[in-house]
């Protein structure tokens, strides 16, 4: 407190106009002191809805990258159904038999790559 004191008594050896600015100065101070304070609320309020707005986002995401993963999956098992008939139907003609396959693998990539660019570009990759 002997600062407080010294300060107590510095002001009252201040002309009146200059008691009246560092009034005024301690004023200004104190009012800058309550906006940073309402800086401060608003940046948490504006990070928690940020937040907020991320999970839900992720959510979407991941609901959407189950989906996306049941049709591959779903692909995956018609491209096996498809390979088994081939190979039971074509005998000996591996030939026909790896073309088939290649079209339904090419049909599948081409499927999960387009899932995966939708993936890169919702997370901004």
């Amino acid at each position: 407190m002997p600062n407080r004191t010294k300060s107590a008594k510095a002001i009252r050896a201040m002309s009146a106009e200059a008691r009246a600015a560092y009034a005024e100065l301690r004023k200004s101070v104190k009012g800058l002191g309550r906006s940073i304070g309402e800086i401060e609320r608003h940046a948490r309020a504006a990070e928690q809805r940020i937040e907020a707005d991320a999970r839900q986002r992720i959510r979407e995401l991941r609901k959407e990258a189950r989906n996306q993963l049941g049709v591959l999956k779903s692909r995956q098992r018609e491209a096996s159904r498809t390979l088994e008939k081939l190979s039971a139907a074509a005998g000996d003609s591996w030939r026909e038999i790896r073309q088939g396959a290649d079209s339904i693998l090419t049909e599948a990539r081409a499927a999960a790559s387009t899932v995966l660019e939708r993936f890169r570009s919702a997370l901004g990759r």
